[in-house]
């Protein structure tokens, strides 16, 4: 591959989304990119709505943050999760990571126990997400042995609780299990199959989820407002979610708002349920519906409060989207640098790991200092 003098983009072969990035010959520093380049790699960005750039294993925390932080005028410098409450015991979030010491908005996530030195760290240990302690009904040790994986959880980054949800993530593969590893993911509602590699990370449209509706949900997606729970994911913490992680089983055993840490009602999220691609001016269906709470009706205020309806109809309007031909399931090389618009798609973890398995990915997002429209 010839490198250009400039930044180029090249939609990937075969998939529902996504390009690749060629860097350009005076930096492999992609948050170095000339105003004209990161120009390019933004409208890409919004057009493909993931972009891979390879080669970026030895990529610092600071430049991927420098990176990351560039797509959003209006950023704070806010990792976009309040740590004590990402970390909390009560939040299904508490294991999902390590901050780097001196760049705490690069998250550490993955498998394994890896030795001291790594970004001034003390030896630490990261438990890969599995749906044997998500799920409602998990998969049996028999599935496990014939590779069967499940999507952990569909999800956008975001705190959903007084920080806006960032713009863009950036995920880098430090350390990824071998490609030829495969596992595959079965829909209990269809006989529909996706094969995937290990670890993979899953992708759907959220333009392509507005663009499957009827008419009809189109219409009630564009004047609909989603209400989050405060802290939402402290509120969700002993709740099991459907077995295509888009949303969570109703048992009544969420917490009840009295239980929470301390809230208060200006800092609830109330986001439109559909946001606005302000490149494309594509409508992109975008919510987090393991998190929903109740839904509004824009025009009449007329409000579904009760949880498992709200639920159910966030599960029926998504759940085409994440059908295999409009998936696209990231196989990790490593120093692959994945860049997603966060208000474009929606995301979720595969795979099944064992113990001494080694995934170490650094991710960043900053929350934005503006709601999405």
């Amino acid at each position: 591959m010839t490198i250009s003098d400039s930044l180029t983009i090249h939609q990937l072969p075969g998939a529902p989304l996504g390009a690749t990035v060629t860097m350009p010959s005076y930096t492999t520093d992609p948050s170095k990119l000339n105003e004209e380049d990161f120009a390019k790699l933004k409208k890409g960005l919004l057009t493909y709505s993931v972009l891979v750039v390879p080669n970026q294993a030895d990529l610092p925390p600071e430049s991927q943050y420098a990176l990351t932080v560039r797509f959003d005028p209006s950023t704070s410098t806010q990792y976009g999760h309040d740590e004590k409450i990402f970390h909390s015991s009560l939040s299904v979030l508490a294991k999902d990571g390590k901050c780097v010491p001196r760049r705490p908005e690069v998250m550490m996530v993955g498998n394994g126990t890896f030795p001291a030195g790594h970004e001034g760290m003390k030896e630490f240990t990261l438990l890969h997400p599995s749906q044997s302690v998500f799920h409602k009904k998990t998969l049996t040790d028999e599935e496990i042995a014939q590779h069967h994986t499940r999507f952990y959880r569909w999800h956008i980054d975001a705190a959903l609780y007084e920080f806006s949800p960032p713009v863009v993530t950036t995920l880098l593969g430090v350390i990824v299990p071998p490609k030829s590893e495969k596992q595959v993911i079965t829909y209990e509602d269809s006989d529909e199959r996706l094969e995937v590699s290990t670890g993979a990370t899953a992708f759907a449209s959220g333009k392509t989820a507005f663009d499957l509706l009827s008419d009809e949900d189109k219409q009630f997606a564009l004047n609909t407002t989603v209400v989050y729970a405060p802290h939402p994911y402290i509120f969700i913490h002993e709740a099991k979610a459907t077995s295509d992680g888009l949303t969570m089983v109703s048992e009544g055993k969420e917490m009840s708002l009295d239980e929470l840490p301390k809230w208060e009602e200006s800092k609830i999220k109330k986001l439109p349920m559909v946001w606005t691609n302000p490149i494309t001016g594509n409508p992109h269906l975008q919510f987090h519906s393991c998190c929903v709470y109740k839904l509004v009706d824009n025009k009449t205020g007329k409000t579904i409060a009760d949880l498992e309806k709200a639920r159910e109809i966030c599960h029926r309007l998504i759940r085409p989207a994440i059908s295999p031909k409009y998936v696209y399931a990231h196989a990790w090389n490593k120093g692959d640098l994945c860049i997603f618009h966060n208000r474009g798609v929606i995301h979720s973890v595969t795979g099944e790991m064992p113990a001494e398995e080694k995934r170490l990915m650094h991710q960043c997002n900053v929350a934005s200092g503006e709601d999405p429209i």
